[in-house]
């Protein structure tokens, strides 16, 4: 159940006459109104009823002349971390909302959450309950575009585990329902979730036997491959398709792809058989597709499978996926699917990004969460100089410096915190300049996200066409003893990391090294292709500086299998003998 808090009630409304509003909204509860002196509580049958529940009563239904204020009911053990801030401005851009609640601490997620109202919705995870509580404080209320946010507490299952894990426990608490899997009560580690989930399509008039008989079916599948599955049944009404989302591990969304493809199948009326649809976002696709379409074709032969991408003019604003076509048999199609899964980005936690709402939290790594590391100094800095951080030089258009900063610098100071990031634009080389450079110093998921920022950035302001994508050149600095490593022998390293990214990877070969002994290498292409490319890059490096640290004191075993170890000098007060 989601239980709602129903505050402001006169003294004179009976619990009647707040159900009687409840069906006068066809707003769905389940059992009595519970009224106490000043406020009422109701169950909700699912969290969307409760979410639409909030939308239509809060601050705009009157009973006996006091406004209704409904929100979640969350007990004091509950409110932790989470909270969902509502009533957001519908035209506000999301980088002015991302510095405001940064400013009250450090922000592990933050998830839209759709809802019919003109006004955007929001849930919010802070690292720490005081953080959320100051959040709660001082943003309840707070005008913004004459929009008054309202900020409450949403349940947190974490916090709800710890209780029940403690030491007795609370006395007379009982958790609701059974235990989750993979819960400590369990004796089970829980499964680590996939970084992006699995997007379907299906066939409207399968969708009923996908669920089954009283979800018999959709339930027997979720519990075999440990997945969650949401199928979007009211989305696009009278569509001849709906969307699936499937939130596991690689191989959870892949049983549970071949699950749904069988069932399809079974209920087909006709012999043939029924494709595979995968939506995909935009973004994605050219690393799916790979340089001159060499990857889409790679996994058609191996899996014996038909694959179609639909054309970029299917696009809008608020479709940015595009739908992948496997056709072929169950088995192909299956094979297809773990392959097409598998060309995301490597070495991200995309999740813990937030980019993905709806799929499990993911952990946020200490360099997210540390204030941003110091400036570079003019110029190119040296390498390694920051362990922990890594250091990109981002071309952009000159005449797109301006919307970038922003007025007086808020832009991209709102941008330097959001992403745990330094952001610093490069004075220009003369007045016909036309590029620029921002120097980005920061660790991976800080460059991700400013980068990610930066590109969505010149697309909004109309830097590009309304259908080109964002094409940015970025250079990195290596040391030159690892120059041939990036490109490997005969150029088949960098060949091989410009087919897997779909970006163009340049190292000059009649480069000087600099005063660090260093030297760059180019990389241009669209935002997730130049993501992929930095990423290998950085791998190879890492693998570099592991090979050049020395080695530990080796360990000698002598021929009556006596161990002889080697102390250091300090460590010896005189000889030492083990036998």
């Amino acid at each position: 159940m989601n239980k709602l808090y129903i505050g402001n009630v006169s003294a004179e409304a009976s619990a009647a006459e707040l159900e009687c509003v409840l069906r006068q909204w066809n707003l769905p509860h389940a059992g009595p109104v519970l009224l106490k002196s000043g406020y009422a509580f109701v169950d909700c049958p699912d969290e969307k009823s409760a979410m639409r529940a909030i939308d239509v009563l809060s601050g705009k239904v009157e009973l006996h002349g006091k406004v209704l204020e409904v929100e979640h009911s969350v007990p004091k053990r509950q409110r932790s971390c989470k909270l969902q801030i509502r009533n957001i401005p519908p035209h506000l851009q999301w980088e002015v909302l991302d510095g405001l609640l940064a400013k009250y601490g450090t922000v592990e997620s933050c998830e839209q959450v759709n809802t019919d109202t003109e006004t955007a919705v929001v849930n919010v995870r802070y690292a720490a309950k005081d953080q959320a509580r100051q959040a709660l404080e001082k943003l309840n209320g707070f005008l913004m575009e004459n929009y008054a946010l309202k900020v409450s507490y949403i349940p947190d299952e974490t916090a709800v585990a710890v209780d029940v894990g403690g030491a007795g426990g609370r006395r007379g608490f009982v958790p609701r329902g059974p235990a989750r899997q993979g819960s400590p009560s369990l004796g089970m580690r829980p499964k680590p979730q996939s970084d992006i989930p699995l997007r379907m399509l299906v066939p409207t008039q399968f969708v009923g036997a996908i669920i089954g008989k009283e979800g018999a079916t959709i339930r027997n599948i979720t519990k075999q491959t440990h997945s969650k599955i949401d199928i979007h049944r009211k989305e696009n009404s009278g569509a001849s398709e709906k969307p699936i989302t499937v939130h596991s591990t690689p191989e959870g969304c892949s049983a549970a792809c071949r699950s749904i493809m069988e069932i399809m199948a079974k209920e087909a009326l006709d012999t043939k058989l029924v494709p595979l649809k995968i939506l995909a976002h935009n973004n994605f696709v050219g690393r799916l597709i790979g340089k001159e379409g060499r990857n889409l074709k790679k996994i058609e032969q191996e899996t014996e499978t038909k694959i179609t991408i639909s054309p970029l003019q299917d696009l809008t604003l608020y479709n940015p996926e595009r739908v992948i076509t496997v056709k072929g048999s169950i088995e192909a199609c299956a094979r297809a699917e773990e392959e097409l899964q598998s060309n995301l980005i490597p070495g991200l936690n995309l999740n813990a990004l937030g980019l993905f709402p709806g799929g499990a939290a993911g952990g946020v790594t200490p360099s997210m969460v540390s204030g941003p590391p110091a400036g570079p100094q003019p110029g190119y800095p040296s390498y390694g100089a920051q362990p922990e951080s890594e250091t990109v030089y981002l071309f952009i258009p000159a005449l797109a410096v301006g919307a970038v900063i922003g007025k007086q610098g808020q832009h991209i100071k709102q941008l330097s915190r959001f992403a745990g990031a330094s952001i610093k634009i490069a004075p220009a080389d003369g007045t016909d300049t036309k590029q620029r450079m921002a120097i980005i110093t920061g660790p991976p998921e800080a460059q991700f996200k400013a980068q990610g920022r930066i590109f969505g950035k010149l697309k909004e302001e109309n830097f590009f066409g309304p259908k080109e994508e964002v094409k940015l050149e970025a250079h990195i600095k290596v040391p030159s003893s690892a120059a041939g490593r990036v490109i490997g022998k005969g150029g088949k390293t960098v060949n091989e990391l410009q087919n897997l990214s779909s970006a163009e990877v340049v190292v000059p070969r009649d480069q000087t090294p600099d005063e660090n002994d260093q030297v760059v290498v180019k990389i241009s292409g669209h935002f997730y292709a130049s993501q992929v490319a930095q990423r290998r890059i950085q791998e190879i490096l890492s693998q570099v500086r592991r090979q050049q640290q020395p080695k530990p004191p080796p360990v000698f075993i002598s021929s009556d299998f006596s161990l002889l170890f080697l102390f250091p000098l300090w460590l010896c007060a005189g000889s030492c003998i083990l036998e």
